[in-house]
This record gives structure tokens, C-alpha cells and sequence, in this order.
């Protein structure tokens, strides 16, 4: 069974409620392919608003991210019961940010994981490496070990895109070639098999991104084990469209 592809729009601390309602409403009124799967992610507190203003109910709102706990005493935390609530189906997990400025370790973004599963969340959780662990060959070393966190408490991956995002190539305006991407997906894909088994991973969708733009975005097109992009900055402007339109 062909992999849906996936674009998603991770808008990270951006937007107001007017540069957002621009954004979906650019979003509302293009002509997207039916065969591409579209999440956008805004700031937590946007998230209500971006999914009532959202018209084309194939476009689906992620929030950025959740505590691995239902409520409680956890000042400035999001549960993930509360973003269901506010209308989100996704939520991203272990974005390079958080785990290298909020120091976040693998163990956690696993706990954070299995408890946005629990409540129905659809996951997009993001792996990759340094610049400095590149360049010493690390690159799978890191991404195995981020993978592991998670497979060591989840069996069941239906409801987890994994997003490989080079930290290198973030913001950076850098992107690894396309022969490089999909080398990595490749393996980290025969990684998934090796633990979860053949099946499992076949149908595990792993996305690119590293600096993902409408100009670039079509010269991945021909790699069989890049099922889509996690964009960042891109997601703010009307190239996002260009991006989503990408595939063929």
C-alpha cells in the first residue's frame, strides 16, 4: 500500500491571530491535491482559532508540544486531552529545539509519546543530528537512539510520522542533497524494520526537514523513502502551497 504523502507546517513561536488567518485563509482558497495529507502547526494559543477558521476538512492542526501528563501542576505545560479538545488530531514531539534548548532527553520525548498516543493524538516525532555529529559519522548513531527511546515503549507506530530533520540544515538555508536524504530515510527505515518488522516500517511514513522551500522541494520527489516535509519557515509564506503542490 503507497505511503499518503505528508506536509507539515510547523510555525513554531510565529504568528498572530492576523498573519494566521491570512495563512489559512490562502490555505482555504488553493487547490490542494487530494492524495497529500496537510498539518499545520501554530502556537498553542492559536490553535482553536486555526481550526475555526480552517474550511477544507482534509487540513489537519498539530500543536507543537504536550506533557506526558492529563493535568496537574505543571505551569505553562499543554496536556494532550486539552489540545484534542481545542481541535487538534497531531502533536510534534522531540523537535531538535526542544531537545537541545530545553535540554528534553530521548527518555522524555519517549514518556511524551506514548501519552499523546494514549489520548488520541496522531504524532509527528522528529529526530536527527549536530552539525558536529554529521561530520564524525554519528548520523544514524543519533537517530537509532532517538527511534530506540520510543520503540522500547511502542509497538504499535499507525498513528507516528517520524520526521528526520538534519539540526545542521534548520533555519540554516542548507538542505542535504537529495541522494543524501534518502540515503539516511533509507536506512533509518531499515532501522524501523529491524525492530519493528518488515511490514511496520514499509508503511511508516518519514519525512524530510532541513530547510525545505517551494524551490527545492520537487528535487526529493524521486526518493522513494521520502514520504513528505516537516517545513518551518517556508509554512509562513504562500510558498507553503508551492511546497504542499509539490508532489507528483
Amino acid at each position: 500500500m503507497a505511503r499518503k504523502f505528508f506536509v507539515g507546517g510547523n510555525f513554531k513561536m510565529n504568528g498572530s491571530m492576523a498573519s494566521i488567518k491570512k495563512i489559512v485563509e490562502d490555505l482555504n482558497d488553493a487547490d490542494l491535491p487530494s492524495d497529500v495529507e496537510v498539518v499545520i502547526s501554530p502556537p498553542a494559543l492559536y490553535i482553536h482559532y486555526a481550526k475555526d477558521l480552517l474550511k477544507n476538512p482534509e487540513i489537519k492542526v498539530a500543536a507543537q508540544n504536550a506533557f506526558p501528563k492529563s493535568s496537574g501542576a505543571y505551569t505553562g505545560e499543554i496536556a494532550a486531552p486539552q489540545i484534542k479538545d481545542a481541535g487538534a488530531d497531531w502533536v510534534i514531539l522531540g523537535h531538535s529545539e526542544r531537545r537541545t534548548i530545553i535540554k528534553e532527553s530521548d527518555e522524555f520525548v519517549a514518556e511524551k509519546t506514548v501519552h499523546a498516543l494514549e489520548n488520541g493524538l496522531g504524532v509527528i516525532l522528529c529526530i536527527g543530528e549536530l552539525l558536529e555529529e554529521r561530520d564524525t559519522g554519528m548520523t544514524l548513531v543519533v537517530c537509532n537512539r532517538q527511534l530506540d527511546a520510543v520503540i522500547d515503549k511502542v509497538k504499535d507506530w499507525s498513528n507516528i510520522v517520524i520526521a528526520y530533520e538534519p539540526v545542521w540544515a534548520i533555519g540554516t538555508g542548507l538542505a542535504a542533497t537529495p541522494e543524501d536524504a534518502q540515503s539516511t530515510h533509507a536506512e533509518i527505515r531499515q532501522h524501523l524494520a529491524e525492530k519493528l518488522g518488515e511490514d511496520q516500517a514499509s508503511k511508516i511514513r518519514i519525512l524530510y526537514g532541513g530547510s525545505v522551500n517551494g524551490k527545492n522541494a520537487k528535487s526529493f520527489n524521486a526518493c522513494p523513502d521520502i514520504d513528505g516535509y516537516l517545513v518551518g519557515g517556508a509554512s509562513l509564506k504562500p510558498e507553503f502551497i508551492d511546497i504542499i503542490n509539490s508532489h507528483e
